[in-house]
């Protein structure tokens, strides 16, 4: 199955994120997020999301989604 990137941009980088975020034991920090997110070799698009999340800690990877959806505001 192929998926049309062209219509959801920012879904993409979702789930780019989620692939780049795999490994992580929850609750996780933003450094935690971004260190491991780096080392699974995350796009720029995802780095740049996770550089722009708040400092504090994230208890699900629902809950980075959320932080990165409303920083796209």
């Amino acid at each position: 199955m192929a998926s049309n990137s062209s219509s959801g941009g920012s879904n993409s980088v979702f789930i780019d994120m989620q692939k780049a975020l795999k490994g992580v034991d929850y609750p996780a920090d933003k450094q935690t997020l971004v260190e491991t997110a780096r080392s699974n070799g995350a796009s720029e698009d995802v780095m740049s999301a996770l550089d722009a999340l708040p400092d504090q800690q994230f208890q699900t990877p629902a809950e980075v989604s959320k932080a990165v959806g409303q920083e796209e505001g």
